[in-house]
């Protein structure tokens, strides 16, 4: 494995290094791929737990008190009750820029089609005679759904959070946003237009791990304000605080994943467009410094004039800075591979929050990507089509967590209720088998619970 630092296209003072690394022409275990493939470095989950961990524990002891005291010192805002008055929901709506309502509108309409088709049916199975075992699916009664704040403004993720929610059946959904200062206080009102647009009335202006905190434990009432009452599920995506509040809480809470800073990986090969593949790794690396954007390619001709579009581009987007810290930090490169196969094989070693295909016949090596938070497929399904209309959700895994992790859906919000109903008859005829296993187990009180039914 090789790593440099290469861009022979711009002078160094300009040029956005974006590194490489060379994997062809060896045989690599999964660990040693996962090893290889770029990463953040610096910060990470574990260094962040012990503030987190503090800021738990405040809001837990301090409730809505801890909460004000925090807003003030991370937003830096004054803050008596965090619940967001319904007159501003209102407000905001009112005031949205008309394309914008239309744009959300359109958003909110194709991601209920397809959150409508994710729900999963019921089930009954006989097993014999009086033997029935069912699966119900239930939802949950409780959620509390995290919108960020930070760099930018992400209404989307209010579309994304309370769609599938609201399409699983929950009754009772909170929404959290960080306070912004210029807003008195308040979330960004095209978030709260959005909460509005969705008929979600139970807004809170609470940011990062203390936002977490306040959904998983609830926070009691005070003079200043009603409880804010616990939830059953937390999702969202978040920074690293977010993610490891949300790392934390789990067990007291079920959470969607751990969705931390963005990443976008691209498979291509020397039919994909350069210029193309360059828009798609800076309409990530937008979204935050830390954001990785990696190029998995067997073509050198390719590397190399999409470095020479992403000087170009990266100097002319609105936010140059940002977007050159990202792609020249060690999360994001090329990784030069032998072919599709060895590229494959990165791509599930990865396991990309966003995954583009650009490469021949792209529909059937999308068919054979193992892990990745989303895939989207040829040169006409950017990750900004994700983000906002596709109609699919862009609340993803990150990190490698899409290896075993899935992006928020209806089943996020949704629970699977085993129900046995079976008749003496039914009962009698696995008695033995039964008495046998309890035995076999050492737990005859097991067995004895059967067979007292028949004596």
């Amino acid at each position: 494995m090789t790593i440099s630092s290469e861009n022979p296209a711009s002078p160094a003072a300009t040029a956005v290094d974006f590194r490489t690394v060379d994997l062809r022409g060896q045989s690599l275990t999964l660990a040693a791929l996962r090893a290889a493939v770029p990463r953040a470095q610096g910060q990470t989950v574990a260094d962040a737990e012990e503030k987190v961990h503090h800021i738990i524990a405040a809001v837990r002891q301090g409730g809505f008190v801890a909460l004000g005291e925090l807003a003030q010192r991370f937003d830096g805002v004054v803050q008596y009750h965090p619940l967001v008055p319904r007159e501003a929901l209102a407000s905001a709506l009112e005031a949205l820029e008309p394309s914008v309502r239309g744009a959300l509108e359109e958003s909110i309409s194709r991601a209920r089609r397809f959150a409508d088709g994710q729900r999963p049916r019921n089930i009954e199975v006989q097993l014999g005679d009086g033997a029935v075992v069912a699966q119900n699916w239930v939802p949950v009664a409780r959620v509390g759904l995290y919108v960020p704040g930070g760099l930018a403004v992400y209404p989307s993720s209010v579309i994304m959070n309370v769609v599938p929610a609201l399409a699983a059946g929950v009754q009772s959904i909170a929404l959290a946003s960080p306070p912004q200062k210029e807003f008195g206080g308040l979330p960004h009102p095209t978030i709260l237009a959005a909460a509005a647009l969705l008929g979600i009335t139970e807004v809170y202006a609470i940011g990062g791990a203390q936002a977490i905190a306040a959904f998983a434990y609830g926070v009691a009432a005070t003079e200043a304000g009603p409880a804010l009452e616990p939830v059953d599920v937390v999702t969202g995506p978040g920074n690293i605080f977010v993610a490891t509040a949300k790392r934390l809480v789990k067990g007291v809470v079920g959470i969607d994943s751990e969705a931390g800073t963005t990443e976008i990986a691209i498979l291509a090969d020397s039919t994909a467009q350069p210029r193309l593949v360059a828009a798609d790794l800076i309409s990530q690396a937008e979204h935050d410094p830390k954001a990785a954007s990696v190029l998995i390619t067997d073509s050198e001709a390719l590397a190399a004039a999409v470095r020479t579009e992403l000087d170009r581009q990266a100097a002319a987007t609105k936010h140059s800075a940002r977007v050159r810290e990202a792609l020249s930090g060690p999360q994001s490169g090329v990784v030069l591979v032998d072919g599709l196969e060895q590229g494959i094989a990165a791509c599930d070693a990865y396991a990309a929050e966003h995954l583009e295909i650009m490469t021949r016949d792209a529909p059937a090596v999308a068919a054979r990507i193992r892990n990745a938070g989303a895939i989207f497929v040829g040169d006409y399904s950017p990750v900004s089509l994700g983000d906002y209309c596709a109609g699919s959700n862009h609340v993803l895994p990150t990190s490698g967590t899409a290896a075993f992790s899935s992006g928020l859906n209806v089943t996020t919000f949704l629970r699977a209720i085993q129900v046995v109903n079976y008749s003496r008859d039914a009962l009698a005829e696995v008695s033995g088998h039964i008495v046998s296993l309890s035995g076999a187990e050492d737990l005859p009180a097991h067995g004895d619970a059967v067979t007292i039914r028949f004596s």
